[in-house]
Parts: C-alpha cells; sequence; structure tokens
C-alpha cells in the first residue's frame, strides 16, 4: 500500500506585517495559546511554548505594542518632555530615567518641547495620545496652559528639575535657594559685588527661589542688594558670552550663574574682554553637568544631582504607576559645593 502524505504550505506575504493570527495558523495552536507564549504565561505545554517560539522565531514575528496596551491598558510606555535634547544638563537627568526604566521594563519616549511654550502643549497631546503609560516633565516653566493639560489627564505625571510652588504635582528638585545661598556666601569671601546671571525670572526656579537664595545669602554676607548687578538671559552659550561686558560694567567681581552653558558663555566673554578666571573675577554655576568641565578653567558648580534627580523621579512615576503610595510628594535631594579653577 503507498502512502501518500499532504503538506499544506502557507505563503507568507513578505511586504506585510506579520500578525499573531499568523503565528498561531503556523504553529498550530489558537492565537490564546501564542499570546500566552509572548506574554510568558507559564499555562502552556512546554513542548508547545518551544513549538511557537520556534515559528515566532522564523517568521520574525513582533508583537504590537500599541494593541497590546488596548487590550491590558498599559503600554509600558513612558513619556519624558525636556525643553532641549541637545542639553547636557538634560541629558544627563535623562540617563537617570532611562535606566530606572530599563530596571522596571518600561520603554521612553523622548521628546523635546524646544523651549517653546506652545509645542510644549502639542508634545504632550501627542504623548497622551499615545497612551503612555506615565509622563516625567521637565521645564522651566509650569505655564497656565501645561497646568490645564495636566489636570485633564489621569495619567500619572512627576515633575523633574522643575518646581510646582501650588503643590499640586509630584516632584523631585534640590533646595535652589539654599544653594544659591551657598555659592552667594564662597564668592563673598573674596568679593564684594557678586552678580546674578540666571535665565528668564519669570521661570519660579529661578524667580522665586534663587533670586531669593541670592538676597539671603547678600544679607548674611553683609553685602547690599542691587539690582544692577542681576542679569536676565536666554539658557545659552551665546547670551553668556554677549553678557559679559555688561557683567563687567556693572562693576562685579564674582557671579553666581543659573545654567553651566550661560556660564561657559560668560567665561569666555570675560577672556574676551581681557579678564582672567578667578585672578579677575570668580564664576559658580549651577548644574555641575560635563560643561564644567569642558572650559578651561573647569567651573566651580553646584553639586547638583542630576543623575539621581532623574532615577529618583523615575522611580517615583512607577509607584503612581502602580499604585502604590509616596512616601514624600516633594523630594528634595541634597546639594553640595565643588569648588574648581574658577573660584580663588
Amino acid at each position: 500500500m503507498c502512502i501518500k502524505f499532504r503538506k499544506e504550505v502557507f505563503l507568507m506575504n513578505t511586504d506585510e506585517t506579520i500578525t499573531i493570527y499568523d503565528v498561531a495558523r503556523e504553529a498550530g495552536v489558537s492565537m490564546a495559546t501564542v499570546s500566552r507564549v509572548v506574554n510568558g504565561n507559564k499555562n502552556v505545554k512546554e513542548n508547545t511554548r518551544k513549538k511557537v517560539l520556534e515559528v515566532i522565531d522564523r517568521l520574525d514575528y513582533r508583537p504590537n505594542a500599541v494593541a497590546r496596551g488596548l487590550a491590558s491598558k498599559k503600554t509600558t510606555t513612558v513619556g519624558v518632555v525636556i525643553p532641549n535634547i541637545v542639553n547636557s544638563y538634560f541629558a544627563t537627568l535623562a540617563k537617570g530615567i532611562d535606566d530606572i526604566a530599563t530596571m522596571y521594563k518600561y520603554n521612553i519616549v523622548l521628546a523635546s518641547s524646544d523651549d517653546n511654550e506652545d509645542h510644549e502643549v502639542t508634545v504632550i497631546h501627542s504623548l497622551i495620545s499615545k497612551q503612555v503609560d506615565g509622563i516625567i516633565f521637565m521645564g522651566h516653566h509650569l505655564t497656565e496652559k501645561i497646568r490645564a493639560e495636566f489636570s485633564r489627564t489621569r495619567t500619572p505625571i512627576v515633575l523633574a528639575g522643575t518646581v510646582d510652588l501650588e503643590h499640586q504635582l509630584p516632584s523631585v528638585n534640590i533646595d535652589y535657594k539654599a544653594a544659591v545661598e551657598d555659592c552667594v556666601t564662597q564668592l563673598a569671601k573674596n568679593n564684594e559685588k557678586v552678580a546674578f546671571v540666571s535665565g528668564p525670572l519669570i521661570d519660579d526656579i529661578n524667580g522665586k527661589l534663587r533670586l531669593a537664595g541670592y538676597k539671603s545669602g547678600l544679607e548674611k554676607n553683609n553685602l547690599s542688594y542691587n539690582e544692577g548687578l542681576v542679569f536676565e538671559a536666554k539658557y545659552s552659550y551665546k547670551d553668556g558670552f554677549d553678557l559679559a561686558q555688561r557683567v563687567l560694567n556693572s562693576g562685579a567681581t564674582a557671579a553666581y550663574v543659573g545654567e553651566d552653558e550661560l556660564a561657559a558663555g560668560l567665561l569666555n566673554g570675560l577672556f574676551a574682554a581681557g579678564k582672567s578666571v578667578p585672578e579677575d573675577f570668580e564664576i559658580i554655576t549651577s548644574n555641575d553637568s560635563p560643561v564644567t568641565s569642558y572650559t578651561r578653567p573647569n567651573l566651580s558648580s553646584i553639586n547638583h544631582p542630576l543623575y539621581d534627580l532623574g532615577a529618583v523621579s523615575m522611580r517615583m512615576l512607577t509607584k503612581i504607576m502602580h499604585k502604590e503610595e509616596l512616601e514624600d510628594k516633594d523630594v528634595i535631594l541634597n546639594h553640595g559645593l565643588t569648588l574648581r579653577q574658577s573660584t580663588k
């Protein structure tokens, strides 16, 4: 007797995305079984699991994260909003976020608002529409538009390096007021006129906290406050460079600077004006980002734990997403002063 075996061949359209249906058909199992294998469910026989995994590997099946998210109401994705994607301050902070996200098996969607208030709102809309499980927001200022967006969504939000003076949103920061006060105390040892150079004063960190620390630092060191020693700029190297001559004209011989790239610009602007640092002028900057070691001389700085700030904010977000209780809604990390070559 001759027995003929009939072999069925499934032809896959290589131009189309491989679906869970294709895997189930090729493996000869149900789609529910494929789903259990993909999601690590142990309620699958070992030989069946091996067969399904072999088909998944051969067909190069990639589970659709969006579809899985719709089913589970989770996308295991976190949105991170930053003002400037090339700024080393935010890059270091984002590294801390990403490491903890990876530990808890979350993917990061990094979105830059380009320091634009309207684009900031657009970016947040986009992340929420992608059904991210949570958002970490890094911005210079919590505008009313941003507050309105956050109040409308049920998506968990954590602020990193951004203050909420109304204490409505969880946040991670340092004590900016105390940190600037420490800077002024250090600079007051050798200088009677200490300038305050920062980003826009409309930003709460600058106009409310850092400026308050500057004033209290002057008072504690018996120095008088003078509006002519307060300089407002954009967060850029160019603005720092362009400010140098104005700062010198004010009579200041030292400056606290609220952003590292701004400080690097001021440093080179002072050199261009024929001044030596720290012999003629002392500088302490704020963020202790890699920029502080790129300059010559290296910049003294507030010891700002950027990586930890990102890591702690992500850990807080995981707790909120998993409906765990937060021990502290407003986390303040320790800071210090790292004195390098731009101070005496």
